[in-house]
C-alpha cells in the first residue's frame, strides 16, 4: 500500500496505473520490492466468486470485507506482539519491522484526496481499495498522503443500526489469548475456593492510579495534594493484631456526594437531588464535613473502613479526601463493550438486580438510593462470586498483550506510548508504558517526535481537521445534552484549508523523523457524525417525553419521532461509520 518513491512524478496528476496480475497471484499493493517489507493483499476468494469479480475489478480480484478498527488493531499486534497474521492483508518480512506508528486522524475524506465516492449500488463491492491519484498541491493540501500511499482502504467504525461506537475503544481492546484465558480461569477458580470477602474487591494501588483516584501519600507519591485536602492515616499493623478477632473486620460504608462548590446557577434537581430550599438551609463547610467523616473512615479502635461507591474517585475529589481502601462498582462490574468504558449505576441495577433506580424524574435524584444500590451490587458479588457481572468474552488492553510479547527480545521488551489530547493515561493509554498529555496538535507532533525513538509502538491522534469541520463538541456532564445543529453547517473554507496544510506539514515532519523499517499506519476512524448525533438526540428526547407520560397528540409534530426518521438515522449511521486506512513501511 506504500507508494514507490522512484515512480512519483514531481507535481502533476499521475496517469500511471498499477500492473495487473494473473488470477490467483498475490496482488502487490505498491510498486516497491516486496522483500523490502511492502504491504500486499492476499487472494482469498474461492474460484467461483473470483470469476464473478474479475470482470469488474480485475486489478484487485479480492474477497475483501470492510476493514474495522479491530482489524487495524490485529495488524498492529501481528507486527509487534506475536499475534497471528490477519486474513485481509499480508506483510512481507513482518519480523524485520522495528517500530509501528499508528495515527488516528478523523476528517480526511475521500474528497480530500480526490478519490471517487464509495459505491452505493447493491451489486458493487464498497470494500475494494481505492487507488490514490498523485495530485498537484492545488487539488489537495494534504499531498503527503497521496505522495506516500498508493491506495486507501475503506474502513467501518463499530456500532449498531442506530449509533456508532468508539473507534478508540475497539482499537485499544482485544480478546485475550487462549493461554492467558486459561490463566485467568485458574485465578478465578482459586478465588472461588477462597473466602469470598469484600476485601477481595478492593482496588489495588495500580487500579487507583489508572482510574485517577486521589491516593494517600503512603501508597504512592503520584497525587499532588492541594489546599484543603486530608488523607486517612495509615493503620498500624501492630495495633490491629492486638484487637480481638471479631473487631479486625473492616466496616463498609457506601457514599454518593452531590456538592456544589460555587454559586448555583442551575440546581439540576433531576440529577443532583438538590433544591434551592434544601441548599438555603445548608451551613456546614467542607472542613466540617471532613472532620465528621474522618473518624468513620479511621476509627480509633478498629481497622480502616472500606468505602464503596460508583466512580468513587469523583466523590473523594469532591470531599478532598485521600482514602486507601476503596471498592468501585464501576470497576468490579463490566461494561458490555469492555474497558475502558464503565457501566452506569442505573443500568447495572436494572441488569443484575432486576429493578430500577433514579426514576423520580423532575422530583430529583436521591444520592442515598445510589449509595444503597452500590451495597446491593457488592452483596450480589459476594453471593455469586467474582465472575458475576462480567461478560463471557475476556478482553484486555493491547498494551497488556504487547507487554507479554516475546518476539522483540522477551516479555517487557515491547515498549508503548500514547500521545493525545487530554490525559490518555486515565483512559485508553492507562496500560501503556508511557503517556503524553497534549492540548493541541502541535503538542501531539512534538510528543511523538520525542516518544517514537525509545518505544516500539507509538499511537497519536490529530484532531485539527475534525475541529475545523465542526465535528468536535465540548464535553458535557451527565446531566447535559450536547447541542448539535439539525443541519450541520459548512466549515469555513479558509479555516479548513489552513488545518489541512498544517496537518500535511506535521505529517511530513513526523515521517522524516522515522527510522527505517517503521510501519506508518494512518486511519480516519469515521466520517461526519453530526447528523447522526442530532437525530439520536431527537430520538432520545421523544422517547424520554413518552416515558414521562406525555401524550404525543399534545406534542409539537416537529418533536415527533417517526418511522421515516428511523430510516434516515440508520442511513446517517452508515455514512458516519465510513473511514479510510493507509498502510506503509518506511
Amino acid at each position: 500500500m506504500k507508494r514507490s518513491q522512484d515512480s512519483m512524478p514531481p507535481s502533476h496528476v499521475s496517469q500511471h496505473k498499477k500492473a495487473r496480475v494473473a488470477p490467483k497471484q498475490v496482488v502487490p499493493a505498491g510498486e516497491g520490492d516486496p522483500s523490502e517489507g511492502e504491504w500486499t493483499r492476499v487472494e482469498k476468494r474461492k474460484a467461483k466468486k473470483t470469476k464473478k469479480v474479475e470482470a469488474k475489478h480485475d486489478e484487485f480480484r479480492l474477497d475483501l470485507r470492510r476493514v474495522s478498527s479491530q482489524d487495524v488493531r490485529d495488524l498492529v499486534l501481528h507486527i509487534i506482539a506475536d499475534a497471528p497474521p490477519p486474513n485481509w492483508v499480508k506483510v512481507e518480512n513482518a519480523r524485520s519491522i522495528e517500530k509501528v506508528v499508528a495515527l488516528l486522524i478523523p476528517g480526511i475524506l475521500p474528497s480530500t484526496l480526490a478519490l471517487p465516492p464509495l459505491p452505493t449500488s447493491a451489486t458493487s463491492n464498497p470494500n475494494i481499495p481505492l487507488s490514490i491519484p498523485l495530485p498537484a498541491e492545488s487539488i489537495t493540501p494534504i499531498h503527503f498522503i497521496a505522495n506516500t500511499y498508493s491506495h486507501a482502504c475503506p474502513t467501518r467504525a463499530p456500532g449498531d443500526q442506530t449509533r456508532m461506537y468508539s473507534v478508540l475503544s475497539e482499537f485499544f481492546q482485544c480478546q485475550v489469548t487462549e493461554e492467558e484465558r486459561a490463566k485467568r480461569q485458574a485465578i478465578r477458580a482459586s478465588q472461588r475456593a477462597c473466602d469470598n470477602t469484600p476485601s477481595l474487591y478492593l482496588l489495588s494501588s495500580k487500579e487507583m492510579i489508572e482510574n485517577d483516584y486521589p491516593i494517600p501519600s503512603y501508597m504512592a507519591d503520584v497525587f499532588e495534594k492541594g489546599p484543603g485536602w486530608i488523607e486517612t492515616p495509615q493503620a498500624s499493623e501492630e495495633s490491629l493484631l492486638l484487637l480481638p478477632l471479631e473487631k479486625r473486620q473492616s466496616k463498609i460504608y457506601a457514599i454518593d456526594c452531590e456538592m456544589p462548590p460555587k454559586s448555583v446557577i442551575d440546581y439540576m434537581t433531576r440529577w443532583s437531588g438538590i433544591t434551592e430550599a434544601v441548599l438555603a438551609s445548608a451551613t456546614i463547610t467542607l472542613a466540617e464535613v471532613q472532620a465528621q467523616i474522618m473518624p468513620i473512615l479511621a476509627p480509633k479502635n478498629g481497622p480502616t473502613s472500606i468505602l464503596i461507591g460508583h466512580s468513587l474517585e469523583s466523590d473523594l475529589r469532591a470531599l478532598r479526601i485521600r482514602h486507601p481502601r476503596c471498592i468501585d462498582t464501576a470497576i468490579i462490574y463490566h461494561h458490555p463493550r469492555g474497558r475502558p468504558l464503565k457501566p452506569g449505576l442505573a443500568w447495572l441495577i436494572k441488569k443484575w438486580a432486576g429493578h430500577e433506580i433514579q426514576t423520580r424524574g423532575e422530583s430529583g435524584h436521591d444520592p442515598e438510593e445510589d449509595a444503597r444500590a452500590c451495597i446491593d451490587l457488592l452483596r450480589m458479588k459476594l453471593r455469586n462470586g467474582p465472575s458475576f457481572g462480567e461478560y463471557k468474552t475476556d478482553l484486555e488492553s493491547i498494551f497488556e498483550r504487547m507487554a507479554r510479547a516475546s518476539r522483540k527480545g522477551g516479555a517487557g521488551s515491547v515498549r508503548s506510548v500514547v500521545v493525545g489530547h487530554g490525559n490518555p493515561g486515565v483512559m485508553h493509554g492507562s496500560r501503556a508504558n508511557s503517556n503524553v498529555p497534549c492540548t493541541c496538535d502541535q503538542e501531539v507532533l512534538e510528543g511523538l517526535l520525542q516518544a517514537i525513538p525509545p518505544h516500539e509502538f507509538s499511537f497519536g491522534r490529530f484532531t485539527g481537521i475534525a475541529d475545523a469541520l465542526g465535528w468536535l463538541t465540548p464535553k458535557t456532564t451527565a446531566a447535559e445534552t450536547p447541542v448539535v445543529p439539525i443541519t450541520p453547517g459548512e466549515p469555513s473554507p479558509i479555516v479548513l484549508a489552513n488545518a489541512q496544510v498544517t496537518l500535511n506539514n506535521q505529517l511530513i515532519t513526523l515521517y522524516a523523523s522515522l527510522p527505517p523499517r517503521t510501519a506508518f499506519i494512518i486511519f480516519t476512524g469515521h466520517s461526519d457524525p453530526r447528523r447522526m448525533a442530532s437525530l439520536n438526540g431527537r430520538k432520545s428526547a421523544f422517547e424520554s417525553a413518552i416515558r414521562s407520560g406525555k401524550n404525543a397528540e399534545y406534542m409539537d409534530k416537529t418533536d415527533w419521532w417517526t418511522a421515516s426518521d428511523g430510516r434516515e438515522l440508520e442511513e446517517e449511521v452508515e455514512k458516519a461509520k465510513r473511514g479510510l486506512l493507509f498502510l506503509g513501511v518506511k
